[in-house]
């Protein structure tokens, strides 16, 4: 007997695809506009990167002098989780790679950004992955969801793409870029997991009386006073033990229990994040990864010799894959320059950091002048699809400065910036392309967002 498959139809006005940071954003920005919007999440929860893939803590608000730079919709984040125990806020990173950390409870924050969302009048399509896009000319007309219900297609005036992978923006035929320009090779992916029973006061102890052993930006005269957030080092037990992953010290974070970690150490090297087959085989790589780095923890770092698996990632955690190619893409020169744009809709003062696509290291280059750059509106334009919106992980950049703009704080202030641009596109009928920068400058402004 013949299967048929009947295609349900709904409509909105804007259509965000993807519930990490930078969607939860956009989203909550756009219902805030009064505009109808439907919020579509492959997982069972929102969260992306933060909570699927345990990407934690956020880093940074601020920049190295300690302005704060990212505010708006990412700020009141904060403050809600603060106030439900979720969060301390935002404090001194201890590793001395940035200025602060915001540590949180992934738990509490999937709660508060449902929350928020239902307040905006979001509506939330959750277990739903976007796996066709209907295009006429030079416009999304829809995009088609498979989930529980069978097949639903979505049409909508404007579409913001914050799925991490420009996984709309592809489907659509919009210009793309992937990797390093040279030879498409991505940062690698890591598989994050925490540690419980971990003596953090021995860690700190060790950090103290061995200080050549850890970052040299290690603010080794605070420790005293504040608390131990973050540990870049241990190089000399990573060297010994002669871990068979292409890494050269150990990473992890503090939280959210006062005995508990968060791992940062698997390298997995040379996939593809948009192949199958070669996540797939990321997947896997990861997960054995974890137990080696677990094992010599527990065999080799002090402070660790009772800690044991707490969790690993639902799923490895992506760096890089697939952005738009925009209307202008991001430099690295922008960044180093802390280059100030006429269309700025977004700040950000953490630096580049690339962690090499083949090699061991990290490079890293600090923002100069007053240590944050912008991000211009033209960064989140499609090239070559007009009512196409990018948000997050997916703007137009190289990969040089994609290495700073893919930060969580960073991807949440272009996701409120594409959101409401979007929803101002809607309501003044025109392709965002076309909608004046001043007016959404002014209405970002208005709504507390640092430019």
């Amino acid at each position: 007997m013949k299967e048929v498959t009947h295609l349900k139809r709904e409509s909105a006005e804007v259509v965000i695809v993807g519930g990490g940071p930078a969607g939860i954003a956009a989203a909550i920005a756009t219902g805030r506009q009064g505009v109808r919007v439907v919020l579509v999440e492959r997982y069972g929860f929102v969260g992306g990167m933060s909570t699927a893939a345990m990407v934690y803590p956020w880093m940074t608000f601020h920049t190295e002098q300690g302005e704060q730079v990212i505010r708006g919709i990412a700020q009141e984040i904060v403050d809600r989780l603060q106030a439900r125990g979720g969060s301390p806020g935002h404090l001194r990173d201890t590793v001395g790679f940035v200025h602060s950390v915001t540590p949180y409870d992934p738990a509490v924050y999937q709660v508060v950004a449902t929350e928020m969302l239902k307040e905006a009048g979001v509506r939330l399509l959750l277990h739903s992955f976007v796996d066709s896009v209907a295009t006429v000319d030079d416009r999304v007309e829809a995009v088609r969801v498979t989930n529980k219900s069978g097949q639903l297609e979505i049409q909508a005036n404007v579409f913001v793409d914050a799925s991490g992978d420009a996984d709309v923006a592809y489907l659509a035929g919009a210009a793309i870029a992937k990797g390093r320009e040279k030879d498409s090779q991505s940062q690698p992916m890591t598989m994050k997991f925490r540690m419980r029973g971990v003596d953090l006061g021995r860690v700190k102890q060790y950090m103290q009386e061995h200080p050549e052993d850890f970052y040299e930006k290690t603010p080794f005269g605070e420790l005293d006073t504040i608390p131990l957030t973050g540990v870049s080092g241990f190089y000399s037990h990573w060297k010994k033990a002669a871990v068979p992953i292409q890494r050269d010290q150990v990473l992890f974070f503090t939280g959210p229990a006062g005995d508990e970690v968060l791992i940062n150490c698997t390298r997995v090297q040379g996939l593809d994040a948009t192949n199958a087959v070669d996540l797939t085989e990321a997947e896997q790589e990861g997960r054995k990864q974890v137990l080696m780095i677990a094992e010599f923890l527990r065999n080799n770092v002090p402070g660790f010799e009772r800690a044991s698996i707490s969790a690993v990632a639902p799923q490895i955690g992506i760096r890089e894959s697939r952005r738009i190619v925009g209307r202008y893409a991001l430099t690295r020169e922008d960044v180093v320059a802390g280059r100030k744009f006429e269309d700025v809709v977004a700040r950000s003062g953490y630096p580049i950091d690339i962690h090499d696509p083949s090699g061991q290291g990290v490079t890293a280059a600090f923002i100069e002048g007053d240590g944050a750059y912008d991000i211009p509106y033209r960064s989140l334009l499609s090239q070559n699809i007009s009512n196409l919106l990018a948000a997050g992980r997916c703007i137009s950049t190289t990969h040089e400065a994609h290495a700073t703009t893919r930060l969580t704080p960073s991807c949440m202030a272009t996701g409120e910036a594409a959101g409401t641009a979007a929803a101002m596109s809607v309501k003044l009928k025109l392709p965002p392309a076309n909608l004046p920068v001043s007016l959404l400058q002014a209405e970002l402004r208005q709504n507390g967002v640092a430019i």
